[in-house]
This record gives C-alpha cells, sequence and structure tokens, in this order.
C-alpha cells in the first residue's frame, strides 16, 4: 500500500521534483538492508532503496484497530528519513514510497515499546560528479557564489570557473558577463555541471563544487 493513499491529508507534505518529501522529525530506526535500483530523472540520479528495520511504537500509541496501527508506523517511518536526511551511499531521502510488510511485534518489557519488523521502499537523490543541475544563486562573494538545488545546499561556483563573468558591486553584488549581457545574482537560476562532490558526516549533506564550463551552461 502506498504511502500517499494511505495517510492521504493525515500528514503534511511538499512536491519535490515531482516526488513527495515528507517534513517530520525524529526517531530512532536500525537499517540493516539495502537494494538499489537507479531511476534516472532529468538528469539527476534517483536511487530506489528497499529498506528493512525496526519501528519502536509508545504503548500509547498502540491501537487494536490494524489500520490505525499501519497508519502509526508509517508515520514513524516518515519521522525517521526526515530525521536521518542523507546517507553517504544513498544521497538525499526523498520519499518513502511504500510499505512493504509489517512483522509481529515483540514488546520490550521495560519500557511496553513494541518493536515492528518492517519492510518499505524509499526514494533517494545522490548527485554524482559530471551531471548537469540547475541551482539557485545563494549568496554572492566576491571570489565566487553559493547555490542551491533540491536538497544540496551547499554548491560552490567558483570565479575561475565561471569564464568571461566578472564580479561587480553595484546595489547588489553579482557576477556579469558584458558579451553576453548576462548577469547571476541572488535568486538568479543558474544551469551547471558538477565538478567535485564531498560527503559531509557533521551535516549529514553533501557539498559540490561547480562549474559553468561547457555548452549552454549558465544563468537561465
Amino acid at each position: 500500500m502506498g504511502i500517499g493513499s494511505t495517510l492521504g491529508e493525515a500528514v503534511g507534505y511538499d512536491y519535490l521534483g515531482g516526488l513527495m518529501f515528507y517534513q517530520l522529525l525524529g526517531l530512532r530506526f536500525t537499517l540493516f538492508h539495502l537494494l538499489l535500483t537507479h531511476i534516472s530523472i532529468k538528469g539527476m540520479v534517483f536511487l530506489e532503496v528497499e529498506m528493512k528495520g525496526n519501528v519502536v511504537v509508545p504503548p500509547d500509541q498502540l491501537d487494536p484497530k490494524g489500520l490505525l496501527l499501519r497508519k502509526g508506523i508509517i508515520l514513524r517511518l516518515l519521522e525517521d528519513i526526515a530525521s536521518r536526511k542523507a546517507s553517504k551511499d544513498h544521497g538525499y531521502y526523498i520519499a518513502v514510497t511504500s510499505l512493504n510488510s509489517i512483522a509481529e511485534g515483540q514488546v520490550q518489557e521495560l519500557t511496553g515499546n513494541v518493536v515492528f519488523p518492517v519492510s518499505f521502499n524509499c526514494i533517494t537523490q545522490k548527485p554524482c560528479k559530471g551531471e548537469i543541475m540547475v541551482g539557485t544563486v545563494d549568496k554572492v562573494l566576491r571570489h565566487g557564489i553559493f547555490l542551491k538545488a533540491g536538497p544540496t545546499e551547499n554548491i560552490f561556483l567558483s570565479e575561475k570557473k565561471m569564464e568571461d563573468y566578472k564580479f561587480s558591486m553595484t546595489e547588489e553584488p553579482m557576477f556579469v558577463n558584458d558579451k553576453q549581457q548576462s548577469k547571476m545574482e541572488k535568486g538568479s537560476k543558474v544551469r551547471f555541471r558538477v565538478l567535485g562532490i564531498k560527503w559531509m558526516e557533521w551535516d549529514r549533506g553533501f557539498q559540490m563544487l561547480a562549474t559553468l564550463a561547457g555548452d549552454f551552461l549558465g544563468p537561465i
């Protein structure tokens, strides 16, 4: 049963690249098995990941009705995916797409919590070196600009990697290309190529270096 059809309006969500991204926080969850399938969508690399793990449900959230219990487990999954944010191997967690199975729960004697082994599918997005992406300028500095693209919030485009663009400080800082009569300033959309990627464990995210070297790259 799909998450969207199961919960409907019970869970708030936004749309990110056509995929549901649930905005919930925090729960311990143990992942121990991953099966990957590559998906390509508009130049970005997505993974469909089958995960298995244990969901801990407090006794006050248990309900004898199976449907309500299923919804509670789904909510716990969404909370954990949001709190985990990303992993080095699989990229950013975008959406839980289906809850495949729920095994019989085991009661923890000391707490009364019930542990349910579950299997579910999740969509992740992982940036790859060489791919073409579109980002939004977040900051403009003399030595380059910082962009955001989807869940990736730390993308640096050095002034050395944007040929013919020069820094200009008028009312607002920007990079200007007089030959093409184009500019990049805060809020501009920029098509770029990924030059390098680094996983930051402390931030649970990726840092990327960008370049405008190539055809049809630059502000759009």
